[in-house]
C-alpha cells in the first residue's frame, strides 16, 4: 500500500470502477454515515451501560470489567489507527476528499466494526453472565452484524470517501481489537450462586 505496486494499481482500479455504483447515492450516504462517530459511539455507550447494569445486579464485585474493556476496545480504534495513516500516508480516491491524505486504514470501518461489534459482544457477555442467562445470539443476529458493517464499508467506497482497501485493512486491525475483547469475556468467572443478589422470593 505505502509503494505503487500491482496491488495499489489493481485496488485503485476497482474502487473507481465501484464510485457511483452498486447502490443508489443517498442509501451509499446513509450505510456511510453509520461508520461516524456521532451514530456509532451512542449504540455502544448504550450496549456498555446496560451490560454494566446488568453485571451489577448479579453482586459480582469484577462487574464493572466488562463494559470498561468496550470502553476501551473502542478508545483503541483511533491509537491503531492514526499510526498507520501517518505511516502509509495514502491519498483519498478521486470524489469530495481528493487532495488530502491519511486514508489507510478507513477510520469510519474501524470505528463502525469495533463499536457494533463489542456492543453485541457485551450484551452476549453480560447475558450468559446474568441470573437468567438469554440463548446465544442467533445466526440472523450475527449475519445482520456481518451486512451491517459489509454496507458501511461499500457505503463509503461508493460515495468516493474511501479505497477498497482502506476498508479492507480497518476490518483486520478490527478483528485483533474484537478478538482480545472476545477472549476477555471468555475468561472472566461466572458469578457463584451465594454471590449473587437474591431474586424475588429469595429469603423465603
Amino acid at each position: 500500500m505505502a509503494a505503487d505496486g500491482p496491488l495499489r494499481r489493481l485496488d485503485e482500479r476497482v474502487g473507481r470502477g465501484a464510485r457511483g455504483q452498486l447502490l443508489p447515492a443517498p442509501l451509499a450516504e446513509f450505510l456511510a454515515d453509520l461508520g461516524g462517530l456521532a451514530v456509532a459511539l451512542p449504540v455502544l455507550a448504550l450496549a456498555v451501560g446496560y451490560a454494566g447494569w446488568r453485571l451489577w445486579r448479579t453482586g459480582a464485585r469484577w462487574w464493572w470489567g466488562v463494559p470498561l474493556a468496550g470502553a476501551v476496545a473502542m478508545a483503541a480504534v483511533p491509537a491503531a489507527i492514526a499510526p498507520v495513516k501517518a505511516l502509509i500516508d495514502r491519498p483519498a480516491p478521486p470524489g469530495p476528499l481528493a487532495g488530502t491524505d491519511g486514508f489507510y486504514p478507513s477510520g469510519h470501518t474501524a470505528t463502525a466494526a469495533v463499536a457494533y461489534g463489542a456492543a453485541a459482544l457485551l450484551l452476549r457477555c453480560a447475558a450468559a453472565r446474568s441470573r437468567r442467562p438469554a440463548r446465544r445470539p442467533s445466526v440472523a443476529v450475527r449475519l445482520a452484524l456481518v451486512l451491517l458493517n459489509a454496507g458501511v464499508g461499500l457505503g463509503l467506497v461508493v460515495r468516493g470517501y474511501h479505497w477498497p482497501l482502506d476498508v479492507l485493512g480497518s476490518w483486520c486491525l478490527s478483528g485483533v481489537l474484537l478478538l482480545g475483547l472476545s477472549l476477555l469475556c471468555r475468561r472472566l468467572p461466572h458469578p457463584a450462586p451465594e454471590a449473587e443478589r437474591p431474586g424475588p422470593r429469595g429469603g423465603q
